[in-house]
């Protein structure tokens, strides 16, 4: 009889936090794929005077008494949403557009729970927190194991662009044929694949990080206001819930090729209607329309890059598989995010790369040693305070085993939009 007076006691307590609960969130239940990746959007409401923090994932809640809503129990939590995958904004209508990326450890983890008797659900846990002081804010959301079906939402968790030639960057002459383009997309669920080929021309202003998201992750007020450039093409295509898919590239006369210089090849991905992940924006007191969801990435899409100019491939060829840096762009300006990512290519016999960042008087700011494989380096948050104007410039280094420089990158520059 105890035990039973103390259960009735202790989910009472549960609904009573729920009850008590402020911000909402749609939609506020979902399914995900048990062995690899998802990705979806979701929506807060009424996100006043309180600021979003980590978002972690785990197998059960529990009362987060004296704060409000239901925490992750820390004996179960399977890790916090990573910094490289945090695509969230809040916006000036008190609603809070938060991308969530289920890492595929994380979706394993649960999976491997379930197969010894768990239930077949764990939960991604928001926190919010009041500056002023007072409770914090914790909202659940429900996230339900599942194949890599139809019921799963619509979203893209890897795109890999390519030309035929397999080549990373490509050096041409003046009025040669671009090879074949395609795009190798891995995705979950199902549901129509639109949008259109760009190309960004010698002159252009370079892309951001934020002009390479794909528009259903953007909050639905800023949908649209992403930098366009030169349409190549477009398509419209259904995939089907096999979860990969080959698209093809704008035909390769439609890339002219007038100017010599650097020209870039843009995947751009709109946002379609999927009924997995529709966020309800009317049932949150948010707006008047569901923010569609379908073709949601929680990562910028890449780009293909090649070179005009009157040596052609042959005058080149030799360094377009060395070392390059490869993101951001030459002059890039980086929106203001929770870390600024860098990419390269990698060259064989490279022991560690050392990223080296400076301000724009080339005082070094930030020097860091990495192990081959990742060919990327995400940039602590601090990085932008480090510079008045938010002017920097970047290189890497390639280093043997005994840390001698093999070979270095030029230098390139960036800046941080204020």
């Amino acid at each position: 009889m105890k035990r039973i007076v103390f259960t009735l006691i202790f989910f009472t307590g549960l609904l009573t936090s729920a009850a008590a609960q402020e911000i909402q969130v749609s939609p506020s239940n979902i399914n995900a794929y048990s062995q690899g990746a998802t990705s979806a959007l979701l929506t807060f409401s009424n996100v006043k005077n309180k600021r979003p923090v980590e978002g972690c994932f785990c197998g059960e809640v529990v009362s987060a008494a004296p704060d409000i809503g239901l925490k992750c129990n820390q004996a179960t939590q399977y890790g916090c949403l990573p910094v490289r995958y945090n695509q969230s904004t809040l916006s000036a209508n008190s609603t809070y557009t938060d991308i969530m990326s289920i890492p595929p450890s994380v979706a394993r983890r649960a999976y491997v729970d379930a197969t010894r008797g768990a239930p077949a659900t764990f939960y991604y846990v928001r926190r919010f927190v009041n500056p002023a002081g007072g409770a914090d804010e914790y909202v659940p959301v429900t996230i339900r194991l599942s194949g890599n079906g139809a019921a799963a939402p619509f979203s893209l968790t890897n795109v890999k662009l390519a030309f035929a030639l397999n080549k990373p960057v490509l050096f041409l002459k003046v009025g040669e044929k671009v090879p074949k383009i395609e795009a190798e997309i891995t995705y979950t669920g199902s549901g129509r694949l639109r949008g259109r080929w760009e190309i960004v021309k010698p002159g252009d202003e370079l892309p951001s990080e934020r002009d390479l998201l794909t528009e259903s992750t953007l909050p639905v007020e800023q949908r649209g206001s992403q930098r366009r450039y030169t349409q190549l093409s477009r398509f419209n295509s259904y995939l089907p819930p096999t979860g990969k898919f080959i698209l093809q590239g704008p035909e390769s006369w439609r890339l002219e090729n007038p100017v010599e210089g650097m020209y870039l090849v843009l995947l751009r991905i709109e946002a379609v209607e999927d009924q997995n992940g529709n966020s309800d924006l009317q049932a949150l007191g948010a707006g008047q329309e569901l923010a569609t969801s379908g073709g949601v990435a929680g990562f910028s899409l890449p780009v293909l890059r090649y070179y005009i100019g009157s040596g052609g491939l042959s005058a080149i060829d030799a360094t377009a598989s060395g070392l390059q840096l490869l993101a951001p762009l030459d002059n890039a300006v980086l929106q203001k995010t929770p870390s600024a990512v860098f990419k390269w290519t990698e060259i064989s016999g490279a022991a560690f790369y050392r990223i080296e960042i400076a301000d724009a008087q080339e005082v070094p700011v930030l020097s860091a040693v990495l192990l081959p494989g990742a060919a990327s380096y995400h940039a602590p948050s601090w990085l932008q305070e480090k510079s008045s104007d938010g002017k920097f410039r970047w290189r890497v280094v390639a280093l043997d085993d005994k840390g001698n420089t093999i070979t270095e990158t030029t230098w390139r520059n960036l800046r941080m939009a204020k």
